[in-house]
């Protein structure tokens, strides 16, 4: 796409022209939705809708364009049923979030945009679901009525380390300005279901469920480097161990691995390309033995049990899927969990280490 912007740094302000639009803003300013235009293939245009933000225009200038949503009023695929029905909500609201997760977790990671930001986008994306979900409520005369407000998910995911003292993930953080993200945000949604409430009527039922709770992440258990260490995984000759996906295993001599954060893979003959373990009481012999090896492994470094219990899924599921599922479930203790590197195929690196994203 094609991007001027011209700045001027006394008044403090810059005009940005990102395809045919122009938008004027003030760093640490996110703008409103800007509908952009490009082209798909030979006569053919789509348009998205993105958010801008002047991170800095100082001595240089950094600008921050949220990941492109597909425009509702013109969408390039179906994104909902009826497909007419996204085009309607954004005649009648304006411009929406489309993406599955809109709210841009990993420019928070990474320190792009602050807390501060993320809330903005948190809290303007549930102010559109509101205007839809009212919208729908007004119009309903019988039947069910369901929407998802999934800025608590995104808040508490992002905003726990604040929770507990000496987090590392807030480590340096002293008095954070949006300590109590998580509490304001039950307030705000306490008060939506208020709302709701006084627009109950004799005979209708109000349901409010959550699809997960949530818990801390403090420290990460890299499963691949521990395997390696036992012997259960190994690297191709010469290789690290840092390149992501497993891309350096040596399946010939591989015997379980981790992708993901679901658990633990056994490399079975017959169900994966390279398998070498033999299915039956070969299987069964390897998940008795890393279970007795991984219930209680501990932390040395923080003195605390890492993983209490490791869980055989053939006994625990049962159905026409049960093969997708990893062949071990690790009962992490409170404040374990699978670390980044980890879930990413990676195999270097500590077995333990601390969760430092937000």
């Amino acid at each position: 796409l094609p991007l001027a912007v011209e700045t001027d740094r006394k008044a403090g302000y810059a005009l940005v022209r990102i395809g045919d639009q122009e938008v004027m803003l003030s760093p640490g300013e996110l703008s409103d939705w800007v509908t952009i235009t490009f082209k798909a293939a030979p006569g053919v245009k789509v348009s998205g809708n993105c958010r801008l933000l002047i991170t800095e225009m100082d001595e240089h200038f950094s600008l921050y364009v949220t990941p492109i949503n597909i425009d509702a009023e013109k969408p390039a695929m179906p994104i909902s049923h009826p497909s007419y029905y996204a085009t309607y909500l954004a005649k009648k609201i304006g411009p929406y979030a489309t993406l599955g997760l809109a709210e841009d977790t990993w420019a928070l990671n990474e320190g792009v945009i602050d807390d501060g930001t993320f809330l903005q986008q948190a809290y303007d994306i549930d102010g559109e679901r509101q205007e839809m979900f009212f919208n729908a409520l007004d119009r309903l005369r019988s039947g069910s009525l369901m929407c998802v407000f999934d800025a608590t998910d995104r808040v508490q995911h992002m905003f726990w380390r604040y929770l507990e003292k000496g987090h590392p993930a807030a480590a340096g953080v002293e008095n954070p300005e949006h300590a109590d993200a998580i509490e304001d945000l039950y307030k705000h949604n306490d008060e939506l279901v208020g709302r709701v409430m006084k627009r109950m009527k004799d005979g209708d039922m109000l349901m409010v469920l959550s699809d997960h709770g949530m818990a801390s992440f403090r420290r990460g258990v890299n499963l691949n480097a521990w395997l390696q260490e036992q012997g259960y995984l190994h690297l191709k000759e010469g290789a690290d161990g840092t390149a992501e996906w497993l891309t350096q295993v040596d399946w010939s001599r591989t015997k379980a691995f981790v992708l993901g954060l679901t658990g633990m893979f056994l490399n079975i003959k017959g169900r994966e390309s390279r398998g070498i373990v033999e299915p039956g009481e070969e299987a069964r012999r390897l998940k008795e033995e890393l279970i007795g090896k991984l219930n209680g492994l501990m932390d040395t470094e923080k003195n605390e049990v890492g993983i209490r219990e490791v869980f055989d899924t053939e006994h625990l599921y049962s159905g026409p899927y049960l093969e997708n599922a990893p062949d071990l479930i690790i009962g992490y203790n409170a404040g374990y969990r699978t670390s980044w590197d980890c879930a990413s195929g990676m195999v270097a690196g500590g077995i333990f280490e601390d969760n430092l994203k937000a």
